[in-house]
């Protein structure tokens, strides 16, 4: 029994010789000949073949991207302040109209009537105004003689203040009429383009009733929202650029012209509006609009491929050649790009990072470098 047991021992032990014999020489040995001990420049083995590109200077652009919707710079409902019959329609559908231009007229008969009524009243009022006062000054002139009593004039004076007062209710009543005929001509309150009409010739309107929109395209405004995150680095005058799938090869260009005072607490984020030039109205209100908001631009900054930069936690590193060895190089690290991170601190441009064979890569280990063409964007 004893000897049973230690055969099985013996085979276990020549097994276990063996699988490491077997595990040793695969470790030895890659593709191509060479010894993975001669490629990490282990002891015994040449220098590591490493891949190098060195850290250019570029630029780098700090945005923010949202969706937003396309309003008008100025937009309004035409609508009627009095009713009245529609005598003119002065303007054609899409049509682009001045400030104070006419749209529409309304009859003016019936006021035009009423406003010369009120002005032969007011012109009565004032003609007995002027004879009031013509029958004081008159017996002003006399009370020195005795002929005029105190009381007389005091009964002469309130009758001239009351006959001022209805000058001026007569006055006041010719200004209403006269707003009132104003009012049947409904002009552009601001200059834009009109859009559907929606009177008829001769059709009786009511007070507020619509008559047509007017909007102002020639610049258009854009809503969107920002993450609470980045509040603290908008500023007014930071530039927008917006795209549609409508003109996919075309960006717009504008800036930010207001930021709301609170933050939404449902979306944690805050609106922000800014401001397009749109002289050949393109753009549309009611628009959905991708939005690329530029937070900063930086110039002359260092930047590295992605690949080379080797993460240790919250660090990171990368691998420099000089003079044939590696040095192992800490970094901090800036705004990543397509492909390349910006380096803040820790690299000089110039410098030959290593981008293949990072993962074998050892600090102070010797090196032949090979060369690695830049990717083109």
């Amino acid at each position: 029994m004893a000897m049973r047991v230690l055969t099985q021992i013996a085979i276990i032990l020549a097994l276990a010789a063996a699988g490491g014999g077997i595990w040793y020489g695969w470790q030895q040995w890659e593709p191509g000949g060479q010894s993975a001990a001669a490629q990490t420049g282990g002891r015994g083995g040449g220098p590591l073949a490493v891949q190098v590109l060195p850290a250019r200077l570029g630029n780098v652009t700090d945005s923010v991207e949202a969706v937003g919707t396309a309003r008008a710079n100025e937009s309004v409902v035409v609508t009627a302040k009095q009713p009245g019959n529609v005598a003119v329609i002065a303007f054609k559908e899409g049509q682009r109209v001045r400030t104070g231009e006419l749209l529409i007229g309304l009859e003016t008969r019936e006021r035009e009537a009423d406003l010369d009524q009120a002005q032969a009243e007011f012109e009565q009022v004032m003609a007995m105004r002027d004879d009031a006062r013509q029958r004081l000054d008159r017996a002003r002139s006399l009370r020195g003689g005795g002929n005029v009593t105190e009381a007389r004039i005091d009964e002469l004076d309130a009758a001239l203040r009351a006959a001022e007062g209805r000058v001026h209710a007569a006055e006041a009543r010719v200004r209403a009429l006269q707003a009132r005929l104003d009012d049947v001509r409904i002009v552009a309150p601001f200059a834009g383009r009109v859009g559907l009409r929606q009177v008829s010739l001769g059709a009786l309107i009511q007070s507020g009733a619509p008559i047509t929109t007017l909007d102002d395209v020639s610049r258009i405004k854009l809503d969107f929202s920002v993450p609470e995150t980045f509040v603290g680095r908008l500023r007014l005058g930071l530039t927008v650029f917006a795209r549609s799938d409508a003109f996919p090869k075309r960006a717009f260009e504008g800036s930010i012209t207001a930021i709301d005072t609170r933050v939404d607490p449902v979306t944690r984020a805050v609106r922000v509006n800014a401001l397009f030039d749109n002289p050949d109205e393109t753009l549309k209100p009611g628009m959905f609009l991708s939005v690329e908001l530029v937070l900063e631009k930086r110039d002359n900054v260092i930047l590295v491929p992605e690949e080379a930069i080797v993460p240790e936690g919250t660090r990171h590193f990368v691998f420099v050649v000089r003079d044939g060895r590696l040095r192992r190089t800490e970094v901090k690290l800036g705004a990543r790009l397509e492909g390349e991170v910006e380096v803040v601190q820790g690299l000089a441009a110039g410098a030959e990072v290593v981008v293949r064979g990072v993962q074998r890569a050892r600090d102070g280990q010797a090196v032949t470098v090979q060369p690695l063409a830049r990717p083109t964007s």
